[in-house]
């Protein structure tokens, strides 16, 4: 089973042909309406939190430049996107790994890394819909005016690591393969 919540893994998936274009375009709106719906219920349980938090919109933190933020949301999901990749990738098997793992325990290692790395700079976005969500029930203009970091940088990044994995990767385990079965 797939669980498809990120817009950004979405489009690299997409890229790399194995998602087809109408499936990510209802992928992409369906997870951008309940990123909108679960914040929207979180304001209405926890609305001192909510408004003590921001609404949880992501904002490029102060001594930060726009270029340090976009440069943080395309590396923290190309290394999102880079892990589903290589965590889901067909060709991996037990043999490859140490320990014998399920695809959402590197995704979420991946997951929880970036955290720590992207909170201090943006809040960590690495998900466009989640940063959609909040921004529009929080509806500030600071939140709409650095808004499109997170959808650009994200996307960014999971491009790279769709091209990384599908062009690198693959075609390099191709050239090995091709080598093995002449020599």
């Amino acid at each position: 089973a797939r669980g498809h919540i990120n817009p950004a893994v979405t489009f690299a998936l997409f890229i790399a042909g194995k998602v087809t274009l109408v499936r990510s375009v209802l992928y992409v709106a369906a997870q951008c309406l309940g990123a909108v719906v679960g914040v929207g219920i979180v304001k209405g349980i926890m609305k001192h939190p909510y408004d003590d938090f921001g609404g949880g919109a992501n904002a490029v933190a102060g001594g930060y430049s726009l270029g340090a933020a976009l440069g943080a949301e395309i590396f923290g999901t190309f290394v999102l996107a880079y892990t589903v990749f290589s965590a889901t990738d067909p060709k991996r098997t037990a043999r490859d790994a140490f320990v014998p793992l399920v695809a959402a325990l590197p995704i979420g290692l991946a997951v929880f890394v970036v955290h720590l790395a992207t909170i201090p700079i943006t809040g960590t976005g690495i998900n466009p819909a989640r940063s959609l969500g909040a921004a529009v029930l929080y509806n500030q203009h600071k939140t709409w005016k650095q808004h499109w970091i997170f959808w650009v940088g994200p996307f960014t990044g999971a491009a790279l690591a769709a091209f990384y994995h599908k062009i690198v990767l693959r075609d390099e385990a191709v050239v090995k393969e091709s080598l093995e079965k002449l020599g």
